[in-house]
């Protein structure tokens, strides 16, 4: 079986690259595989797209330092998943209790925009989390490219399993599949997703 993590992956040479430049201008990032985040054994797994340049790639803790992460963990604190309602840095003392945060990319794209190929890559570390859930686990999938990847090492096709904000799929395998539009800077000031949207998908999670 694939291992969850590997900090050391360099199997998309465009990706591990980019970090080696990214490092080398700022040494002080972490510039590497960013790992899950959360209780080892939650029962609701949330699957990003992959590190930002200034968050989680800077911090080395998914959704961690950026825009992107304060809706997140904001709402998280307010459904009894994280002790604190904002991720700061490592060293922070946030914990997350029967939650876990990954991204179907382990590293930093350049423009934020992986490439398909490095998607089905590095799918096998998701695949190998999926393995992990408990029985009848959730999964929150924030934008069309999670939802995706959720389904590929399941052999499940996107037309049986639709993406869309909102969307609630029970899989073949016993998972739950919920998907909302991603929590980024741009999904949230253009308002395509309101805090309101957001803390309504995890009342559905919590509610059924």
């Amino acid at each position: 079986m694939t291992d969850t993590f590997d900090l050391h992956c360099r199997a998309c040479p465009r990706l591990a690259g980019f970090l080696d430049d990214v490092r080398a201008r700022h040494p002080d990032y972490h510039a590497r595989p960013v790992p899950p985040f959360g209780d080892p054994s939650a029962a609701l797994l949330i699957v990003g797209l992959a590190p930002g340049m200034h968050g989680a790639n800077r911090s080395g803790r998914p959704f961690t330092g950026d825009y992107a992460g304060v809706l997140l963990y904001a709402t998280l604190h307010k459904f009894g998943y994280a002790s604190a309602p904002e991720s700061v840095s490592m060293d922070d003392g946030l914990t997350l209790t029967g939650c876990r945060i990954t991204n179907a990319v382990k590293c930093l794209p350049p423009a934020n925009k992986p490439e398909p190929a490095e998607i089905r890559q590095c799918n096998g570390f998701l695949a190998a989390e999926l393995e992990q859930l408990p029985a009848r686990a959730t999964l929150l999938a924030l934008g069309r490219i999670a939802h995706e990847a959720v389904l590929r090492p399941l052999g499940l096709k996107l037309r049986d399993y639709a993406f869309a904000h909102g969307s609630d799929h029970r899989l073949p395998n016993g998972l739950r599949l919920v998907s909302s539009y991603h929590c980024s800077r741009y999904n949230t000031q253009t308002r395509r997703l309101t805090p309101e949207m957001f803390e309504a998908v995890f009342r559905q999670i919590q509610e059924s």
